[in-house]
């Protein structure tokens, strides 16, 4: 999925990534990027990352990718990999999208994916005793545009969708 999501736009040399959990994702990224700062919720997660991957170019930050502990305008690119439906709710889905503009220099990418809802019984299985909001990427390119984003793409395979937004340049 990593090669797939990453077709779709140039992240920059200093990327977020959201919700990392065990840093499968983070080591697949870090080779492409200068510097890869990662947000985990969890905190025994973070301390494991951030210890396994010291004196590396990647800063693990403890916080909420709904409320952000990150500068404005920070990042040229962002990143999430099937983190998404483990947010609590759309609403809450649609504020980590405002934060995720919030932390984007003017014409940096946000680029995901995420997994299809396609069997309800053996996602919530999956997901036992865990968050499961999945999201329906059919409305997910309005969510995103109302978010601030604009040239939004969203495409799917059999699996899974991958999408990709741009916080808009800065007008002069």
């Amino acid at each position: 999925m990593v090669p797939w999501v990453l077709t779709e736009g140039q992240l920059g040399s200093d990327v977020v990534e959201l919700g990392p959990g065990h840093g499968l994702t983070t080591d697949l990224l870090r080779p492409h990027v200068e510097r890869l700062t990662a947000l985990e919720i969890d905190p025994a997660l973070a301390k494991s990352l951030r210890a396994r991957l010291a004196r590396s170019n990647v800063t693990v930050v403890q916080g909420d990718a709904t409320a952000m502990p990150l500068k404005n305008a920070q990042f040229s690119g962002a990143v999430c990999m099937h983190m998404l439906h483990h947010v609590q709710s759309q609403e809450l889905q649609n504020k980590l999208f405002r934060e995720v503009w919030r932390v984007l220099l003017p014409g940096a990418v946000f680029v995901g994916v995420d997994s299809l809802d396609l069997d309800r019984f053996w996602m919530r299985v999956i997901h036992w005793n865990d968050t499961c909001v999945p999201v329906d990427p059919a409305t997910l390119g309005g969510r995103l545009e109302a978010a601030g984003f604009q040239n939004v793409s969203v495409d799917r395979n059999p699996y899974a969708f991958r999408f990709r937004a741009q916080r808009p340049a800065a007008s002069f």
